[in-house]
């Protein structure tokens, strides 16, 4: 619509004159109709003219000039108005965005427990090891290291914590809004998440309470569990926790289970350096690992330390002394050999204690020293003679003779492989095996100068072979075991029964199960290499049967004792006769025999070689009257090499046995006595001939004789021991100082609800019973056994029956009546000739062609 205004219409014309289109002014009282003209663009003539009361003619207005309209407000800036406008519409829309964060929290926290229900949950238990001397041997558990306090650890560990992963953690109420913003921002800048911007509080929440899920309501949770810890715990606590739950790598959770993995020492005594480095890793322990990355790792201590310094924790110049220089190589510790000790011990533990609900120290038998030397000959042999023979592994095994393990080697490089060769790994023994089926021999009857044939012979379809493919003839049971002839082996196996040789065997400790075949005369079946050394125990300590032990004890953290060892055992294995007849022949086979390379340096010792078919096994156990060790050298897959249980075997043992020694007293190898020893024997009831029941028990009457007088021992159970002792015969009483007869293990019981009855534990794990020293459960059939010495009463054969041993003559004592009491007891037997014996050739054999001309046996067996 075009509005125009005409000459009429300026200021200073005259009246208005009715005209076309215009309309007349109302009569008075007429209703007046608005119209856009007259709206927009008239004005009365009084309008114009301004005539007030008197009738002044108005004054001329200037030209050009607008003066305001009276009664009118003047406008309002553009620009204002619009700034009070976003001002107002950003107050309601962060209201509303304030009222749905609080609906987000609140939606998100409903689904929480109760906050009276809220707990810190327990930290994994931790299994600290230590050598006999108190050195850690590592850490086992969930964990990997036992927990630390804020207040155990140097000032700058802390220090490096907070600077790197929450600058404002002192400061903040769980959650660091400054620390969102700044995150917001630089994300935003760079058009994607740069950082998170988690409190060190809120992951302690998330790594106790929450799943790693990156969720809205995971964050949310996060959030309230951080202000909620805030309020609860003080920030040394929160901190505290942290860093003895935060994962390092590695299998490492806790700056002290990091320490230790990584360099060797507890956080306790981490230096600026290192501490910087753990931390630095933390963002990618997987790429930042200074073991597999050390690039990357020396860059994030750098940062680190010059965070710390911005932060005035440490100065520049202590910032730049701690650095690592780039072409330096990080130094971090290496797993050795002690970790497959750690892991055997870790896997008894149940056995010993139950079930693990905190924190344990574990006081073991080993020698941290000899289990270093034991880890560097077994790597260096392997290394250089290794290529040139075709092996790449090999397993040590070193105890004293009553079976507390001082070293044990389960591999070459436990980092490359955590499978345990001494322990673990089943192997043919081959010729290792044999003592047993010799010492089942000379139990029947049989001595070291009984004659045998060395010949080919089958035997239902068996026929044993020498490895030389070479036969001596006739030689002697000294000789046939000093040069490992298979075929000897094999008769007296044969002769004695298979069955007889398993049951020697395991009276001597081998607790692997035994098939009951000819061929085992020969080491066909497996067993491991820390049984079979144990197995060995007897013949260095004077009959006496070993269980093989590493832990000391177990304790609680706050000290209380969960399990002690004892020194009970099987007792005695071998009677002394035999055992003198045995360590005669085993101390031939390392003078003149396969074992001539060993050698310990002054001490006397007795030890067999052993090769599995194919070479695929060489081993070498041997003794002293300190000492017993085992040697296995081979390939995991079991392929062939050009090994034999007197070559390297031998060598690694002679080795470490030689310095394992130094500094120990010279001592005979002890043939063992029955002097001074109680025999214990059923109380056979004079009027019938059979044993006695005692009606209170139901249980066969014992009594104990002194094996030297023959004479009964008055004895008594102690109540308070459970222990058999003497009884002074003027007092009736216990006597003082007197050795209990004996012994039951005894183990102090955790307070988990278990009941472990202090059994003994074999390297299996395996319960064993001290009385019989086999495995619990196992029954000897048609067999007795003696209640004190854990042997088999054989039936009497070749004039060895049940009778105990003269401790003079060596020869079985005789029951007779004492005519003062009327009861049976043992007295010495008079010494009968004997006449060198010859084992009878197994029936079905076909008999060797005898040599036309004499000769040497060592012509005989390596073709002189």
């Amino acid at each position: 619509m075009d509005f125009r205004i005409s000459a009429d219409d300026r200021v200073g014309s005259g009246p208005e004159k009715p005209g076309k289109g215009r309309k007349a002014p109302a009569a008075k009282g007429q209703r007046v109709e608005p119209s856009m003209g007259s709206g927009l663009g008239s004005l009365s003539d009084s309008d114009r003219s301004g005539d007030g009361p008197k009738g002044k003619a108005p004054k001329a207005s200037r030209r050009g000039k607008a003066q305001p309209a009276k009664g009118k407000r003047p406008r309002r800036s553009r620009s204002g108005g619009f700034l009070m406008g976003v001002l107002w519409w950003g107050f309601v829309g962060c209201l509303w965005v304030g009222i749905g964060v609080i609906g987000i929290i609140v939606y998100y926290g409903a689904q929480l427990p109760a906050s009276n229900t809220w707990a810190i949950p327990e930290r994994p238990p931790n299994i600290r090891i230590l050598a006999a001397d108190g050195t850690l041997i590592s850490n086992r558990g969930q964990t990997g290291g036992e927990a630390v306090t804020y207040r155990e650890l140097p000032y700058y560990v802390p220090a490096a914590f907070i600077s790197s992963e929450d600058r404002r953690f002192m400061s903040h109420f769980g959650v660091d809004p400054i620390g969102l913003l700044s995150v917001a921002i630089e994300s935003v800048q760079a058009r994607g998440v740069t950082r998170g911007a988690s409190t060190i509080t809120q992951q302690v929440a998330k790594n106790l309470f929450l799943t790693p899920d990156q969720t809205l309501g995971r964050k949310v949770q996060e959030a309230i569990l951080a202000v909620w810890l805030e309020q609860n715990y003080t920030k040394e606590e929160i901190l505290e926790l942290y860093m003895n739950r935060v994962y390092f790598g590695a299998g490492a959770t806790g700056i002290e289970a990091a320490a230790q993995t990584y360099f060797g020492v507890s956080a306790r005594n981490l230096s600026l350096g290192q501490a910087a480095m753990l931390v630095g890793l933390l963002p990618a322990p997987s790429a930042y690992n200074p073991k597999t990355n050390p690039e990357k790792a020396i860059e994030r201590q750098r940062i680190v330390l010059n965070l710390m310094a911005q932060e005035g924790y440490i100065t520049k110049e202590e910032a730049a002394a701690a650095q690592i220089d780039p072409n330096q190589s990080v130094r971090t510790r290496v797993a050795g050999s002690e970790s497959y000790v750690a892991d055997w011990v870790e896997s008894l533990m149940t056995a010993y204690i139950g079930e693990i609900d905190s924190d344990v120290v574990v006081q073991t038998t080993i020698d941290y020293k000899m289990q270093k030397d034991a880890e560097f000959i077994v790597k260096e042999q392997v290394a250089t003679e290794g290529p040139k023979r075709g092996f790449t592994q090999g397993a040590l095994v070193a105890m004293d003779v009553d079976g507390k393990v001082r070293a044990m080697v389960g591999g070459v490089d436990y980092a490359a492989s955590q499978y345990n060769r001494a322990v673990t790994a089943k192997r043919q023994p081959g010729s290792t095996f044999k003592p047993f089926v010799y010492l089942a021999a000379m139990e029947k009857g049989y001595t070291p100068d009984t004659l045998a044939e060395d010949a080919k012979f089958d035997y239902n379809g068996w026929s044993p072979r020498n490895a030389s493919g070479k036969y001596a003839g006739t030689v002697t049971l000294r000789q046939g075991l000093a040069y490992s002839l298979n075929t000897i082996a094999a008769r007296l196996a044969i002769d004695v029964t298979p069955q007889a040789v398993i049951d020697v065997a395991t009276r001597m400790g081998i607790s692997s199960p035994l098939e009951a075949v000819p061929s085992i005369a020969l080491g066909t079946q497996e067993v491991n290499l820390l049984e079979l050394t144990s197995a060995y125990a007897p013949f260095g300590n004077g009959g006496i049967g070993v269980i093989p032990n590493v832990i000391t004890s177990i304790q609680s953290k706050d000290g209380k004792v969960l399990y002690q060892a004892s020194d009970a055992g099987p007792g005695r294995v071998i009677a002394p006769n035999v055992l003198a007849e045995m360590d005669d022949m085993l101390e031939t086979a390392v003078e003149v025999g396969t074992g001539k390379r060993a050698s310990v340096g002054g001490w006397d010792f007795g030890g067999k070689t052993g090769t599995s078919q194919e070479a695929k096994d060489a081993l070498f156990v041997g003794f002293t009257s300190a000492m017993v060790a085992g040697v296995w050298l081979g390939n995991d897959d079991a392929t062939k090499t050009t090994l034999s249980g007197g070559n390297v075997p031998a060598v690694i043992w002679s080795e470490f046995m030689t310095k394992a020694h130094a500094g120990k007293t010279i001592a005979p190898i002890p043939g063992g006595s029955y002097n001074g020893e109680l025999v214990a024997q059923q109380v056979i009831d004079p009027n019938t001939g059979q044993v006695s029941i005692d009606p209170a028990t139901g249980q066969p009457m014992v009594q104990y004789v002194d094996a030297g007088t023959g004479q009964i021992v008055p004895t008594a159970l102690d109540p308070n021991t459970g222990q058999v002792v003497r009884i002074d015969p003027a007092t009736g009483l216990p006597m003082a100082g007197a050795t209990p007869i004996q012994s039951a293990p005894v183990a102090v019981q955790p307070d988990n609800g278990l009941t472990t009855g202090g059994a003994i534990i074999d390297a299996n794990g395996q319960q064993i019973d001290p009385t019989t020293g086999l495995p619990v459960g196992q029954i000897v059939q048609d067999q007795a056994i003696d209640p004190v010495t854990g042997l088999t009463l054989q039936p009497q054969t070749n004039g060895v029956g049940q009778a105990p041993i003269d401790a003079d003559t060596g020869l079985p004592m005789v029951l007779v009546v004492d005519p003062a009491t009327g009861q049976q007891v043992w007295v010495p037997s008079a010494p009968a000739q004997t006449q060198p014996q010859q084992i009878q050739p197994p029936a079905n054999i076909d008999q060797p062609v005898q040599q036309e001309k004499p000769r040497t046996l060592m012509d005989m067996i390596f073709g002189g």
